[in-house]
């Protein structure tokens, strides 16, 4: 575990205590936000007196708060990867052609790839404010609630996709969310059959959302693209009609630009997919 060295070549160079702290961190999850310092322990694999000095520095450096027996992460932890995702990778890639979108459609549009059970934003191109929470890169939202989520949910096979809808954490955010595991599971299939999702309210009162898939040269979901809009100023099936196929030929075109460049799709997204 964390607290050992890694036999071989290549072990004088592993720094112990960074790898402490990454597993650390790595114990918080959408699922477990909240937890004691024996929790952090167990889940990380270290002795409560290491897991004791790595989360008094977390909060020390204000990406951890504690009330005195429990800690969770703050919003900081964001900005870890912030500078690689601004600068590098799916946001470089992805910009041009989701402004392109932004300006066909005269919307907000992003690009997510899915991380444990949430979808994260690599890339975004934003309009006009329409959530009550800001969005930028690194911004996790919960996946089964996002149309970003489910397409990419929607690569699962039926077996893994009912697993994993069954204990991922499904909150009541609006009286539109779909939180019966059965339903969910059900709605992701339809997203599959149809190659593209639709959210309507589910995530936040007023807020609409659709997306398609992007995938690589073995036909795989590695990220999805989506775009947002104020729910009730057309209908479903308008926005349908309207947002799907220029979703679809934005995604077209992203694959083909990126097998262009030779790009590994497993590089840029760290095999998260």
């Amino acid at each position: 575990m964390s607290e050992e060295e890694p036999s071989g070549q290549g072990r004088n160079e592993f720094v112990r205590s960074l790898s402490t702290g990454l597993d650390v961190l790595e114990a918080f999850t959408s699922t477990d936000p909240r937890l004691t310092l024996t929790e952090v322990a167990k889940k990380a694999g270290i002795s409560r007196a290491t897991a004791r000095r790595m989360l008094l520095t977390l909060v020390e450096r204000g990406f951890a708060y504690t009330d005195g027996r429990s800690f969770e992460l703050t919003p900081r932890v964001l900005g870890l990867g912030h500078g690689y995702w601004s600068g590098r990778s799916w946001h470089e890639l992805l910009q041009p052609a989701l402004r392109e979108l932004s300006e066909e459609l005269n919307e907000s549009c992003s690009a997510g790839i899915l991380i444990d059970d949430d979808v994260m934003y690599v890339s975004r191109v934003h309009t006009r404010r329409i959530m009550r929470i800001d969005l930028g890169l690194g911004t996790r939202l919960p996946a089964f609630a996002t149309s970003m989520g489910r397409v990419l949910l929607a690569e699962l096979d039926d077996a893994a996709l009912a697993g994993r809808v069954e204990t991922m954490q499904r909150e009541q955010l609006t009286p539109h969310t779909l939180t019966s595991a059965d339903r969910l599971v059900e709605a992701i299939q339809n997203v599959r059959q149809e190659g593209s999702a639709l959210v309507d309210q589910e995530l936040e009162l007023g807020l609409r959302s659709a997306a398609v898939p992007v995938r690589d040269s073995q036909g795989r979901a590695v990220v999805a693209i989506n775009t947002s809009m104020s729910a009730g100023a057309e209908s479903v099936a308008e926005t349908t009609e309207r947002v799907i196929p220029a979703l679809k030929d934005c995604a077209e075109r992203v694959e083909t630009m990126i097998r262009s460049l030779g790009k590994d799709f497993d590089s840029l997204t760290g095999n998260a997919h």
